[in-house]
């Protein structure tokens, strides 16, 4: 799965995890040199505090792009820990694998 946003691929992984709709892509598969943190607050009650990354991305300021869950506060939550979901304004696209 790809995260694009203004044709900038921001985020690429195979591992991703999908929680109510959302993409889940592990840290170190995101482009971290486009964001900033974000001092939006934000608690869901089953996966904890959020952090927010504001983002730069071919001169265009993208605010709350983009979140993850530092530490989640429950076991269901736990498998997305550390993983960055994206906002809607990112087009996202699947990604084949060939084998063989």
């Amino acid at each position: 799965m790809k995260a694009i946003f203004n044709g900038v691929v921001i985020a690429e992984s195979t591992e991703t995890k999908v929680v109510e709709g959302n993409h889940y892509f592990p840290h170190d598969s995101v482009q971290t040199k486009y964001f900033t943190d974000s001092d939006t607050p934000y608690t869901c009650p089953w996966k904890g505090p959020a952090s927010y990354y504001n983002a730069t991305i071919e001169g265009q300021n993208v605010p709350d792009i983009a979140w993850y869950y530092p530490k989640t506060i429950t076991d269901r939550a736990k498998p997305i820990e550390n993983y960055v979901a994206f906002d809607k304004v990112c087009y996202f696209h699947l990604l084949y694998l060939v084998y063989g």
